[in-house]
């Protein structure tokens, strides 16, 4: 039985809902622990989330924890949030990692960002690490060359990790929550960014007990997609659909790629179609019971300043919001998109 950890909000319920749809369909005995962090997503995951999806709701982790209270009272929502990140595992393996009255005991906790989704089984994730006898994974970002600048804010993705309930696992883990309780914040400062430029120090700090998972097809995401495409033999397990969002009804999505790169038609219709799929399923299903439920508005941002405009002027010429048409995703620039991420990093280096 493999046990899986998350956390997310009313704003990302409709992505872990599809995600957990994914998991236990392409891994039956899958146990996904979801930390609710509002009362409408625990109400809402009690209702649809079935027996193998423990909802815990975020009261139950602050209770009698005065140092995560203390760094809640300091700091923003999504800074918070980044805190949670070590703290929400931690929290699992000491209350369940060894097998007691519930039953439960856990030995391996893999933690997942809520806007993954599961295109295959997550066996070779956990096959690798037992072959190296790994107590902690981690997935690089995997940038291309040209998105290198990206690395001061962490080599490594939070989206896919994993301890193992032995000593350097919980002391990994036991690192980090401190960590981030010290400093935890959305801005770069003295070599640290949020709760992910920690992951930078893992591979001196654990040695061999640290596997870098490298399997491409594991966190493909719009920031590496171009670097794995040499490495098709491998097979796509999970995506990470950072930033994909819906711009307004059900015809028009903001694909999330325009500051990396435009992946292929071919390729985003593979890959996005069958997720939008999911994600209008999951609202669906949510909607049944809670009407009215949508996809939340986002803002866009301020549209005065210099930033914007040039964010303006590549999307007018390398397009990044495609228009759905079934499972088709067209970008309208004749695959000039693919070449947003370097002439981005281009008008950057020139600027620098």
């Amino acid at each position: 039985m493999n046990h899986y950890c998350t956390y997310f909000d009313r704003g990302f319920l409709i992505q872990g809902l599809a995600m957990w749809r994914s998991l236990s369909g392409h891994d039956s005995e899958a146990v996904l622990w979801v930390l609710a962090l509002d009362d409408f997503t625990a109400d809402v995951l009690r209702d649809l989330g079935g027996k193998r999806l423990r909802v815990v709701p975020l009261e139950e982790v602050e209770a009698g924890d005065a140092e995560l209270m203390k760094a809640k009272a300091n700091r923003s929502q999504v800074e918070y949030y980044f805190t949670l990140s070590p703290c929400w595992p931690r929290w699992l393996l000491a209350k369940h990692g060894t097998r007691s009255g519930d039953g439960v005991g856990i030995e391996r906790i893999t933690y997942l960002d809520a806007d993954l989704f599961f295109f295959a089984s997550p066996e070779p994730i956990f096959s690798a690490m037992d072959e190296v006898r790994a107590s902690v994974l981690v997935t690089e970002h995997r940038f291309p060359a040209w998105l290198r600048r990206y690395e001061r804010h962490g080599k490594f993705n939070v989206g896919v990790l994993a301890w193992r309930n032995d000593t350097a696992g919980r002391g990994c883990l036991d690192e980090w929550r401190r960590e981030c309780l010290a400093w935890c914040y959305d801005r770069l400062e003295d070599g640290k960014y949020a709760d992910q430029k920690y992951l930078d120090a893992w591979p001196e700090r654990l040695g061999a007990g640290l596997l870098v998972l490298g399997h491409r097809g594991v966190n493909l995401a719009p920031w590496n997609w171009a670097e794995a495409v040499s490495a098709a033999e491998q097979p796509l397990v999970v995506f990470h659909f950072a930033r994909f969002r819906p711009e307004g009804g059900e015809r028009w999505w903001q694909s999330g790629q325009l500051e990396y790169g435009v992946m292929p038609r071919a390729m985003r219709s593979a890959i996005y179609g069958p997720y939008v799929r999911a994600l209008l399923a999951a609202r669906d299903e949510i909607a049944a019971q809670r009407v009215g439920f949508d996809f939340p508005v986002r803002g866009t941002g301020s549209r005065g300043g210099r930033e914007w405009w040039q964010a303006f002027a590549m999307r007018v010429v390398f397009g990044g919001v495609w228009l759905r048409a079934g499972d088709g995703f067209w970008n309208l620039r004749g695959g000039l998109g693919r070449w947003s991420g370097q002439m981005l990093a281009a008008l950057r280096r020139s600027r620098d």
